[in-house]
């Protein structure tokens, strides 16, 4: 067969041809890329083609860092992983990326495939010079709510106390906004600012999360969604919606919500934006093993689980060393892994 790899110009031929692909979501949308061209990065799309048909799609990003510079492929790259040309498929993009690392100086790819955890892919990945990732690169592990069920059946399935939280939220009279107004996200950037104070973890930037919020907004793909208690902020999040799936990707919550269900209110009314929205799922995005209770994630996911849902664990990060340098990256990050409880 003749694979050849050819670099997609166009939103709406990109979007037709990752829809073959139930299991795409936002990470390897057009908007997706166009954010981080927006922060600066280089940015590919790539299909790779069998004649005139589609066999695979990768949204590559171009990431530099002191340790290292590398490239990405998140929630990708997409292929027909049960096919048995996929190893060949995997290949020729292989092929194509490594005169990328080239010219970007980028000593190792790292993939992280939207796919459920599975020793048949791991093999194929290890069979082209893939190695297990010492850092991830997106949730590696997830929570995802069926949301083809009713309000009443997926209340049902909560945790009793979660259950009791979204009610006494509704008695109280805390209040729900949802707003597609990207001034807000100042307000949401600071709150997250606390909060990262508050837990010692790293912020994101204001720029990212703004430019991030502007490059799913003119498809009406994101929203803030706001829990108030009178006109006092409680909590917020900031959720994506693209195809089938809604993903609760950011959330903040303020000193007052120590006390009030504020986000037990807001995740609830995110869900039933995603069912008026007509999306199949939410995925409340990444969560702590059960069995790592000092993992930095672990309170949080406690949260999250009552609200009840599958656990999926996808295919985890994957790279492909293209320097021997790329042990210095692997020795820093691993070693970052266990400082920060990861």
């Amino acid at each position: 067969m003749n694979f050849q790899v050819i670099s997609v110009k166009d939103k709406s031929i990109w979007e037709a041809g990752i829809s073959q692909w139930p299991q795409t979501n936002f990470l390897q949308s057009w908007n997706w890329g166009e954010f981080h061209k927006n922060l600066g990065k280089n940015v590919w799309y790539f299909q790779i083609m069998n004649g005139e048909k589609i066999v695979g799609c990768a949204l590559v990003v171009a990431e530099t860092a002191k340790r290292g510079n590398y490239l990405t492929i998140a929630g990708g790259p997409l292929i027909d992983w049960t096919s048995p040309t996929a190893k060949l498929i995997l290949r020729t993009l292989i092929s194509k990326l490594r005169i990328i690392a080239n010219k970007e100086q980028s000593v190792f790819l790292r993939v992280r495939l939207q796919e459920k955890d599975s020793s048949n892919i791991c093999d194929v990945l290890r069979k082209n010079g893939f190695l297990s990732s010492p850092m991830h690169l997106t949730a590696d592990l997830t929570l995802q709510l069926n949301l083809q069920k009713s309000e009443d059946e997926l209340l049902r399935a909560m945790r009793k106390n979660t259950r009791y939280e979204i009610r006494k939220a509704e008695k109280l009279g805390i209040t729900v906004k949802l707003s597609n107004d990207r001034t807000e996200i100042k307000k949401f950037y600071q709150y997250q600012l606390q909060v990262a104070n508050r837990h010692n973890f790293i912020p994101f930037s204001y720029d990212f999360l703004q430019k991030q919020f502007n490059a799913f907004l003119s498809d009406d793909q994101v929203l803030l969604i706001h829990a108030y208690a009178q006109k006092k902020l409680l909590a917020s999040a900031f959720v994506i919606f693209y195809r089938d799936e809604a993903v609760y990707h950011y959330g903040v919550s303020t000193n007052d919500n120590a006390k009030l269900p504020g986000s037990y209110a807001c995740q609830w009314e995110a869900i039933r934006e995603a069912k008026r929205r007509g999306i199949k799922r939410y995925n409340f995005w990444g969560i702590a093993p059960e069995n790592q209770p000092n993992h930095r994630f672990a309170g949080v996911s406690v949260f999250k689980r009552g609200f009840g849902g599958e656990e999926v664990a996808y295919v985890p990060a994957h790279d492909l060393p293209f320097s021997r340098w790329y042990w210095i990256t692997w020795l820093f990050e691993f070693s970052r892994k266990k400082i920060r409880k990861l």
